[in-house]
């Protein structure tokens, strides 16, 4: 098979800068995601050696496999081993029903919206959330653990888990605009594929942020909510289908 050229140097400058995020892992997913989509990098093109991309990117070799294994089980890549071998674009890409435009005009917005409730739950939570409640988070982040290749319980757990830390708020308005955004959610994210990396990703951010609200700090909660919620929106970014022209 021929190898496509890679796209032009300053737009693949951009694509493999430095990542400068928390969240490497779903970083890293949403620029490799959204060059394809992009035809940055066409179908057959082959991507860097290993070593390469984790210089030019910034991060570890074991962050960037887990990108590649996530883009690879989403149907964006492939890889081949011996003479000639490396990590190939898929050619032809795989086919997808896209979204109504209006849904990608606006996928963003509700990921603004989630940001302003759910941050603002973070903090209240470290300040109200008491010593029950808690425990029964950490038991659904360790059952979350188990339902990695599961992803339709996996989802209903996580929607509880952030449903739940509404509730330790005692403040019913909240309770009701975190269901509301959670479900919002729920359409967006059934639009991509869901490899195991990307929610184990997404429950090691939820141990951090559980770790934060037990230690009461408002400040690490708020930070911890963010970047969990920039994750999703750069999972997103780089797996949502792209918009028939």
């Amino acid at each position: 098979m021929a190898i496509a050229s890679l796209g032009s140097v300053a737009s693949l400058d951009a694509v493999f800068a430095p990542v400068r995020s928390q969240t490497a892992f779903e970083e890293t997913v949403d620029r490799l995601g959204t060059a394809i989509k992009l035809g940055l990098l066409p179908p057959g093109t082959r991507l860097p050696a290993e070593r390469e991309l984790c210089e030019r990117l910034g991060i570890a070799r074991s962050t960037l496999r887990q990108a590649l294994v996530a883009l690879g089980q989403s149907g964006h890549l492939y890889a081949t081993r011996g003479r000639g071998g490396g990590t190939f674009v898929v050619d032809p890409q795989p086919p997808a029903e896209p979204p109504s435009a209006e849904l990608l005009a606006a996928w963003r917005y509700v990921c603004d919206e989630r940001m302003a409730v759910e941050v603002g739950v973070a903090v209240l939570a470290a300040e109200r959330a008491d010593a029950p409640t808690l425990d029964g988070l950490d038991a659904l982040v360790l059952a979350l653990d188990g339902m990695l290749e599961d992803f339709a319980a996996y989802r209903q757990a996580d929607v509880r888990l952030h449903v739940a830390l509404a509730e330790a708020t005692d403040s019913p308005p909240l309770v009701t605009a975190m269901t509301e955004v959670q479900g919002a959610m729920t359409g967006l994210i059934s639009l991509i594929a869901h490899p195991p990396e990307v929610l184990d990703s997404s429950n090691v951010q939820h141990r951090r942020l559980l770790a934060a609200i037990r230690r009461r700090d408002e400040g690490a909660a708020a930070r911890e909510m963010a970047a969990h919620l920039r994750g999703t929106e750069h999972i997103l970014a780089g797996l949502l289908p792209a918009e028939r022209g």
